[in-house]
This record gives structure tokens, sequence and C-alpha cells, in this order.
């Protein structure tokens, strides 16, 4: 009825009928287009500029004015025949491809994302949650690579279709044209185009060296001058044969595997420099070879495993940060049917190959594998459904997908300390802290208590927040935990409270948290809904908000965090703060003062038996204020404590007086007790009620205190003690 090619595509056109209308006719494309007569003519009904790219709608046949429409960035809902729509950025079904990040603190994450533009995003937020403040385009193709410039992350570079390459500059948002060859070759038979590249083109900085820019086509560019300049360092990586008659126009419409090669299939889909040497770089092809070059590109080794079959896409190659001669790869089998793992590992530079993927479901097809950059033989690696990690060099595999959701892992990227995964319809995902995951071993099963050595603790706040919290109904990432992080194992047999003790340099207390402490429960008065306080409502003591759990007895593996701080002073009644996130705990001023940075030891008792481990209190990086500043503000904290516990007892032993002895007291003295403890300004009260705000002040910024804060406490000191006096004299205990 149509030759409208809109109307027609192998990557969508689903045809969807009115349940009211016979005539009425949607089909998707890149635009929804709607026919009104039966499909003589076709309207767009809803698109936007770039292709939103449309695979499915749903009409209610008892509302058809009720849509529900599903495109590359995810699904819309209208209520309104199509007048209005809901966002598709209230979901995480964000489609990523290929992961990098830089080294500030706190890290950004950089990808492409099928159809909804690029992404830098914040690795942690500083308001509680990773947010829409958090991130932002950063001027490349959809999909594609995106990588920061090592020591200069305001650069960021992105390849995209036909061979397209971006330089984003962060300080101005503007983005240059810097392809080796600036004519897309998007669409274009491949031997019709000088360079060659498929949906996806690798682009690599090299880790070491003068950190090289490699791009990949059916050969290798490098770049030293930000993509200014190139030089092609490679011949013809595929396996395109030289020589030869070539077949035929109509054979190269629509060619088989055996002569797909020869037509100009086949590119650089991977590229791997070496992290050790700056002339060591490995390439894999997506149909199916691997090759290596020792010294900068002028040499070449096909080094392709004889187990990997024509066509096998080489989708990623990870390279030994310790041992030069050891590569893995994973080989993607699903577009030549074989829907099935496949990992590979060399340990003598390619020469000879060995299959690791044991443990993987057989049904499973692999598109990434990663090393650990510091635990030889700690392997991860993604699939079309999950993530899986081997801790004997691939010998065998077992899930780690914990909670995250099914789904296609396309990347992984270990870094920082974290594994970071790109889903293909869930969004980015970060494990926090391998910490355990590098230090466990097949005896940790036989052991019947481990403390794991935490990494260093940055001095962090949880949330800095200062305004009106995100409601509940704002899609919201997760921040990681903000303190030490600490993982313990406890064996099957382990019977009685565990316990963790913080001591400081020389050996002083801390902080002691036992799994059987009570629940926390404080004077404030709750007047939001009860979900801001956390899953169950409740609050443990010890226990911290944002990802904070209580300490648990049972046998298995467990996570506490401590978020850094002293106890918090005794008070009349604590408040709720502003710094608050929907289901992740609400944080109760005043709280303790923070730690200074410095070394200090964690031990855990549990049934008899003790492990103690260093802990390093790091500041946080942006931070630039000296010890003594910091020492002095805490100084200043302890003794804004002290002063606020010192009322609060005197205000405890005026309402003891008062409870035992109002009836045999003179009334006056009654009354003026009465005024004393909690009367009009001033009183025990109310001084206690100063002295707890300053308290929640006084920490606000890592920066010496401002002089009105030591005046604020001197002044109020001075008030205590008169109260104080007071307080003795009328209950008999000071002539």
């Amino acid at each position: 009825m149509s030759d409208d090619p809109e109307l027609a595509s192998e990557y969508f056109s689903r045809v969807t009928v009115a349940p009211d209308d016979p005539d009425v006719v949607y089909v998707m494309a890149r635009s929804i287009q709607r026919s009104d007569d039966g499909g003589a003519h076709f309207t767009i009904f809803k698109g936007s500029p770039g292709g939103d790219d449309y695979h499915f709608m749903w009409i209610d046949p008892a509302a058809p004015d009720h849509m529900i429409t599903g495109a590359d960035q995810g699904a819309a809902v209208t209520v309104t025949g199509g007048e209005s729509w809901s966002s598709w950025y209230n979901q995480p079904t964000g489609q990523f491809y290929h992961l990098a990040a830089d080294e500030r603190f706190p890290y950004r994450i950089y990808s492409g994302q099928q159809d909804n533009g690029t992404v830098a995003i914040a690795s942690r937020g500083p308001y509680g949650v990773i947010e829409l403040r958090d991130w932002h385009p950063v001027g490349g193709d959809e999909r594609d690579y995106m990588v920061p410039e090592p020591g200069n992350p305001d650069l960021v570079f992105g390849s995209g279709l036909g061979g397209h390459v971006s330089r984003f500059d962060e300080v101005t948002r503007q983005v240059a044209e810097v392809s080796p060859w600036p004519v897309s070759s998007y669409g274009a038979r491949p031997t019709d185009v000088k360079y060659r590249y498929t949906w996806i083109s690798p682009l690599e900085f090299s880790p070491v060296g003068d950190h090289a820019l490699y791009f990949g086509a059916q050969v290798l560019f490098r770049s030293t001058d930000d993509g200014d300049h190139w030089k092609v360092v490679s011949p013809d990586l595929s396996g395109k044969e030289t020589g030869g008659g070539a077949p035929s126009a109509k054979a190269c419409r629509e060619p088989d595997l055996a002569t797909a090669r020869a037509c100009g299939f086949g590119v650089i889909y991977t590229i791997a420099p070496s992290p050790t040497s700056a002339s060591t770089i490995w390439v894999g092809t997506d149909d199916g070879l691997i090759r290596v070059t020792q010294d900068g590109g002028a040499h070449w080794t096909n080094v392709t495993p004889k187990q990997v079959p024509a066509w096998g896409r080489v989708n990623a190659i990870a390279l030994s940060p310790s041992d030069s001669d050891v590569a893995y790869a994973a080989v993607d089998l699903h577009r030549i049917d074989r829907f099935e793992p496949f990992l590979l590992k060399t340990a003598d530079g390619g020469r000879s190959w060995t299959r690791i993927d044991a443990g993987i479901p057989r049904d499973e097809y692999t598109t990434v594998v990663r090393a650990d950059p510091e635990k030889p033989g700690l392997l991860y690696a993604g699939t079309d459904r999950g993530l899986y990690v081997s801790f004997d060099d691939g010998a065998r595999w077992q899930p780690l997908s914990q909670n995250l959701p099914t789904t296609w892992v396309r990347d992984l990227l270990v870094h920082d300390g974290d594994l970071v995964a790109a889903t293909q319809g869930r969004g980015i995902w970060i494990l926090d802290d391998l910490a355990p995951l590098r230090q466990a071993g097949p005896e940790l099963a036989s052991e019947p208590m481990r403390l794991f050595r935490p990494p260093p603790a940055l001095r962090v706040r949880a949330d800095e927040n200062r305004d009106t919290p995100w409601p509940p109904s704002t899609p919201l990432g997760q921040n990681p935990p903000a303190g030490a992080i600490f993982d313990y194992w406890l064996g099957s047999g382990s019977r009685g409270p565990v316990t963790l003790t913080i001591r400081d340099g020389a050996g002083r207390v801390v902080r002691t948290f036992s799994s059987a402490d009570a629940t926390e429960r404080l004077p404030a008065d709750r007047y939001f809904q009860e979900g801001w306080l956390g899953p169950d409502g409740r609050r443990r003591a010890g226990g911290t908000p944002y990802g904070g759990r209580p300490m648990s007895a049972a046998p298995g593996m467990h996570r506490f965090v401590w978020d850094l701080r002293y106890p918090r002073p005794a008070a009349l009644g604590y408040d709720y703060s502003i710094a608050a996130v929907w289901m992740e705990g609400e944080p109760l001023e005043p709280q303790g003062p923070l730690v200074l940075p410095g070394d200090y030891t964690a031990t855990l008792s549990a049934g008899g038996t003790e492990d103690t481990v260093p802990l390093t209190v790091k500041l946080d990086p942006r931070i630039h204020a000296s010890t003594e500043a910091l020492r002095e503000q805490l100084g200043l904290a302890m003794a804004i404590d002290s002063t606020l516990e010192r009322a609060v007892s005197a205000y405890h032993e005026v309402e003891a007086a008062l409870g035992s002895g109002s009836g045999t007291l003179p009334k006056a003295r009654v009354d003026s007790l009465r005024a004393l403890a909690g009367g009009d300004d001033p009183s025990l009260r109310s001084v206690a009620g100063v002295l707890s705000s300053l308290a929640g002040r006084v920490q606000g910024a890592d920066a010496p205190p401002a002089a009105g804060l030591r005046d604020v406490l001197e002044a109020y000191r001075k008030e205590l003690d008169g109260l104080v006096t007071r307080s003795e004299r009328l209950r008999g205990h000071r002539p």
C-alpha cells in the first residue's frame, strides 16, 4: 500500500490497529506514523529530531485514548490519545555499550547509550543520591565509546556512526570534529568507502607513555595530539585476503559467511593497549581475529585461537597488568546462532589459548571479560543475562549478579576499587568495594570468622543537602556508603553477639558496635512519612543512614558501615535533618563529631575469637584544610558536646529533685526549679537547645571554626555555669 521506507524496516515497523476503528493504523518507525484511512495516507503521530526509534505500541481496548509505546529510550504513556505523554526519564532503561572513567573524586563514568545520547555521570552525588544534576552529555554519538583524556578529563573523545570522532570540551561544552577521515560510511557498502566501520567503532587511550589515542576501522589509527592528526599504524587487520578475484557486486549485496570477508566486511571491534608497554597493542575483529603488535604497529602477528570460528565477534580483550604474556578474550557467537559462552586465555602472548568458561550456563553468550588489576586470577565476565566472577583464573565461574537485574551486561570496568557494569536496558550499576572479593579464597568457608581489610575510608558526609529533599516519585541513583566499609564473614558455628571496636592510633576506643545493640529510640518529633526513616521505619544504635545496616550475628557474609563519627552527645531533644533520602534513613541531629584523618584499627569479636585489621581514614581529596584546622574544629565540637551533656545532666537532676521532693519543697522553690529547668530563656532546656543546634553546625564543612561558633559556646557556657549554681542552691547542694 506504500513504498515509503519509513514504513518498512528490518529494525522496526510493527503495526498496531486501533481496537475501536480498523481504519486507524499505527506503524512503529523512527517516529510513530498514523493512518486514519486504512493505510492509504500517514501522518507523524509522535517523534522528535534524531529519531526515537519506536518498537511497540499497546492500546487499551476499553479506553483507546490510553496508550503505551516502547522506544529505545524506554516507555511512555498517554491517557489523552497522544496529546500529552509521560516521560521516559523516570525509569532505569538506559542501553549502555562501553565504559570509561576518569581519576577525579568522585570519579565520573562515561558511556554512550542507544538513541538517548552520551553520558558523563558522577559515581557519588553530593546530596545523598545520584540525580539529574550529576550527569550531562559529552558530545559524542549515541551508543559508542566515550573516553576522557588521561590527566585532563575536561576533554572527552567519542566515536560514532560511520567513522565520526568528536572532542568535547567540558569547560565550553563545545564539540570539535576530529575524525581521521570525516566522510561518513554509515549505510554504505564496504567496497565503496575508504575506511569501513560497523555499529560500534572502538576508541581507546593508552594508559601509559604519551597516552596515544587509538581508533579502529579495518585499520588502526593513532593520534598523539588530541585528534588533530592521525596516523595509520596497521594494515587491514580484518580477515580480508589480498589478491584473487573479488566476488561480484550481486554476491556482495547479501553475502554469506564464506564471501563476506572478500566483500569487505570485517573491522576492528575492540582495542586493548597494554597497561605496561606503550608499544604493545592487541585488537580483536568482528570477523573473529585477534592480532597483536609489540612495536607500536610496525609489525603485527595473528594470534587468533584455532577454536574461534569465522565471524565469532571478539567483543573484548583484557590484558593482565602483572604479566605481559597473559591475555583474556570474550567472543560473542550469537550472530552465528551459537548461544553459548566463549572465553579464552593465553599465558604465552597468544601462541596458545585455553577455553575458560566452565560454570557459565551453556545457553548464555559472553560479551565482556575483565581482569582485576590488583588480584591476579580474579576475573569478571558479562553475558546476555548477568555477571560472573572467577577466583581461579577462569577455571570455574560463579554468579555475581546479587541484586543486579537479569540483563545483558555489555561492558565491565574495574575502577577505583569498584566494579562498574554497563547493561543493555537497565542502566549503569556499580558494585562498591571489591576488597572482599580480592581477599577471599577457598579457605574462607572453613574459617570461623574473618574481618576483611577495608579500603581507605574517605571523610565525606552522606548528604550535603540543605533544601527540600527529592520526593519519592523522583527517579534517583543510589550513592555508595559514606564512611568505613567493613565486610566480615561468620562461619556456620558462630554463636552469640558480634562486636566491632574502633580504636585510634594511640589505642583509645573511638566507637563500639554490637549486634546486641538495642534499637535507638531518641526523643524526636516525626512530622513526615515513616518511609523517610528507612525500609523498616526504625533506627538502630550505631547504624548509619544511606546504606548503613545494623550488625548481624548470622552465619555468612555481612557488611557494616561506620560513618566515621564519635558517639552522638546526649540531648534533651533531637531534630530530623532535611538532608534525607526516601527509604534510605533519616539522620538525627546532633550527630557525633567526625574523626580526624589518620590510622585506626578495627577489631571484630565473636564467639571468643578476634580479628583485627588496620583502617586508614583520609580527607576528601577535594578538601585542602590543614590537620591543625581540623584538629581545632574537632576540639571545639568536643567542647560543645561536653557542655551540652553537662546541661542535659543538670536538667535531669532538677527533674529528679522535682519528682522526689516536690511535695516537701516550698512552692516558691518548686516554681523556681521548674522555671530554671524549662521555663523562659534562660533555662537549662533553652541552653541545651542552643548547644544542640551548635553541635550540628560546627562540622558542617572541613574548615577552621568561625569565631561566632566559639563566641556562642563561651557565652552559653557562662550561662550554664550560672544556671547550675542556681540549681544547686535551690536543691540545697550549695549555700
